[in-house]
């Protein structure tokens, strides 16, 4: 079994999600008592949110690199950034450390086509949504993307950081989710991607018959892939 590096606390909600679904999935496959091999290296979140507030992306991916390589020296064979938004350095991060970084959204683009799914809403904090990282690597792969419009990009990036990073889940929010969910549809998204990795505490494949796409699952499951690869 290889060595996952779990760079993570961003924020530590939808970490522990990781971490419990990695093992659970190792358990699974070899039986017992297996455990993953794992390291993880856990920011203070804040320190990482004030950066993107104030658009300091340069120290970010400063942050990001020092941690991978910490990582990477501590025995990881393979490292995941567990939050969507800071794959915007990914590509950084990757040419600055020897063992493969499994990019998030390779993992999802796999779950789309195995679907034969060509366009998709994409919620996200404001950066994943607004920024070109994410969407351009979904249309490289010959997927179309849409987005919610300004209003309601506002409000799914403000309910992750003034609740679901904090643990708060809130039904009103939940509804406000599906609503926007329902536009996307109707603009033409033949599925969703969650692409926070907070956004799957609060909403689920049961709430609607569009299909989901929890980026936090896929990417946990692909750990565990190449882990026993």
């Amino acid at each position: 079994m290889k060595t996952i590096g779990l760079i993570g606390g961003l924020s530590w909600e939808s970490t522990s999600v990781y971490y419990e679904s990695i093992n659970r999935s190792i358990q699974q496959q070899l039986g017992g008592i297996h455990s993953a091999k794992c390291l993880l290296y856990s920011f203070d979140f804040e320190e990482i949110a004030k950066l993107q507030r104030e658009g300091e992306w340069d120290i970010a991916t400063k942050r990001m690199i020092e941690v991978a390589k910490i990582v990477e020296d501590g025995g990881a064979d393979l490292i995941a950034i567990c939050t969507n938004t800071m794959h915007l350095m990914a590509n950084e991060v990757q040419e600055a450390i020897e063992v493969p970084l499994i990019h998030i959204v390779d993992c999802v683009v796999e779950e789309i086509k195995a679907k034969k799914i060509s366009k998709v809403g994409l919620l996200g904090t404001r950066f994943t949504m607004e920024q070109s990282f994410y969407k351009e690597r979904l249309i490289t792969n010959d997927i179309d993307v849409i987005i919610p419009e300004e209003e309601d990009r506002q409000t799914v990036h403000d309910v992750i950081f003034g609740e679901l990073c904090k643990g708060i889940m809130n039904e009103t929010s939940k509804e406000a989710y599906l609503t926007i969910i329902n536009k996307l549809v109707e603009s033409g998204a033949e599925g969703i991607i969650l692409g926070c990795t907070e956004i799957p505490l609060l909403i689920q494949q049961n709430d609607t018959c569009i299909p989901l796409f929890d980026t936090t699952a896929i990417h946990a499951n692909k750990m565990v892939q190449k882990a026993l690869a």
